[in-house]
């Protein structure tokens, strides 16, 4: 078992209800572990004086910046659709079905082709700099 899963697994586990799991899945102490061993104790240096969110949610946020980069970017996570900026979720955008987004809230139709616009440049830029020919 990888060590970074170790620190996971209490004893008798077969033993414990899916609260407690939920419970200690949630531990800040488990988070800040998992991400002091994936990014380093000064990454968990700089993170710990300048957030005040759970270390949950600074290991997501660290993932996605990792995953799609600090931009304004548009993504799916399963089947939910999110505006996100340097990993922090900005907005849900609806649930994507496979062939069109269903919205759960109303929202003017300029402003999401602007926000796909958007998404869309970014990625063609991203495309074009990879280019040999640019």
């Amino acid at each position: 078992m990888p060590q970074h899963l170790r620190i996971l697994r209490p004893s008798h586990s077969r033993h414990r209800s899916p609260r407690k799991w939920k419970k200690a899945a949630s531990d800040d102490a488990i988070w800040l572990k998992l991400f002091t061993l994936r990014w380093g104790a000064d990454l968990a240096d700089f993170f710990s004086s300048h957030h005040s969110k759970s270390w949950k949610e600074v290991y997501a946020i660290q993932h996605r910046c990792d995953r799609y980069g600090l931009g304004l970017k548009i993504i799916t996570e399963g089947e939910d659709c999110y505006l996100i900026h340097q990993g922090e979720i900005q907005r849900h955008l609806g649930r994507w079905d496979g062939k069109k987004l269903k919205e759960e809230e109303s929202c003017s139709e300029i402003s999401d082709k602007i926000l796909f616009f958007i998404g869309d440049l970014e990625v063609a830029c991203a495309e074009a700099k990879r280019s040999p020919f640019f």
